[in-house]
């Protein structure tokens, strides 16, 4: 396994007006996102809008991805269930069909314990496909605290946290126990951020890059603020970061992704409604989000 590193992004799933899949709109936003200089692309997650995707439409959306890719970036495919049978078949599906990585989340609803989160990650690993875990608290409502990251690093085949917990002091505390190369864990360990707002200060601390919401609209801006921090040069990498701010935070002034898939839409990217129990963005909420997205890009 290799450490990940830079701009990966969370892709949304774009429908056609009536709900269905836009899977063509799929296809040219892998090769957009591509284009732009993406260093990964991770479909199937939240952004992607997976709960309410059924069986068929992940598989397909899945074979497109690796269609279109063609080996140039990595694929981290969304494989996370609170039914741990249901995780391993979609982890096993992840790895048949051609994907790089299995992206895991902390299952939901069910708030397991310790030992209940341990076996799920080993299952998880099981197949032989590399796992990246995802710990976000605020949708599952169990947060994974750096004591139990660290027993489940060890687990052969655990290749990395993607960390949404929100609280950069565990950020930190998960850096310096298992992500950093001082640590000399007996296999690489990526930590990257999975809120935008704190890509700049993970990465300061030495994270190794983002899985990004907001590069769905950007991916050359996102890719250039890890790009000057994977450099060293945070000069740089906090004016990107100040730069991205305004729409970072109006990414998520609803559920996401609400508003990014209205930003797309907005830029003539595909992207179209999101599927219930999500609905359309309140109208209040559309003038800030295009005062922010109109400081980035031309929007119709």
């Amino acid at each position: 396994m290799t450490i990940l590193q830079g701009a990966y992004t969370a892709l949304i799933t774009p429908m056609l007006e009536k709900g269905e899949v836009d899977y063509e709109g799929f296809r040219k936003l892998i090769d957009f996102q591509i284009q732009e200089g993406i260093d990964g692309l991770v479909p199937l997650g939240t952004t992607g809008e997976t709960p309410t995707l059924d069986e068929d439409e992940e598989e397909k959306l899945i074979r497109i991805a690796v269609e279109e890719v063609k080996g140039r970036v990595p694929l981290i495919i969304g494989a996370g269930s609170n039914d741990t049978r249901h995780m391993v078949k979609y982890v096993e599906r992840a790895k048949a069909l051609g994907g790089d990585y299995a992206m895991v989340v902390t299952p939901y609803y069910n708030r397991p314990n310790d030992e209940g989160l341990m076996q799920h990650f080993a299952a998880a690993a099981k197949p032989g496909i590399p796992i990246i875990v995802y710990n976000i608290a605020s949708r599952t409502g169990r947060n994974i605290p750096t004591a139990l990251m660290e027993r489940i690093a060890k687990i052969p085949g655990i290749a990395g946290v993607k960390e949404a917990s929100g609280d950069l002091g565990q950020m930190g505390e998960v850096l310096e126990k298992i992500g950093l190369p001082s640590h000399g864990g007996s296999q690489p360990f990526s930590v990257v951020s999975g809120d935008d707002p704190m890509t700049l200060a993970l990465m300061a601390l030495g994270g190794q890059g983002v899985i990004s919401v907001i590069s769905n609209l950007v991916p050359g801006r996102v890719k250039a603020l890890t790009r000057a921090c994977l450099a060293g040069d945070f000069a740089e990498a906090r004016r990107v970061h100040f730069e991205l701010l305004p729409l970072m935070r109006a990414a998520f002034i609803e559920t996401n992704p609400v508003p990014i898939k209205k930003a797309m839409g907005w830029a003539g990217l595909p992207s179209g409604p999101v599927r219930l129990p999500l609905g359309p963005l309140d109208p209040k909420n559309e003038a800030p989000l295009r005062a922010a997205v109109e400081k980035l890009v031309k929007i119709s």
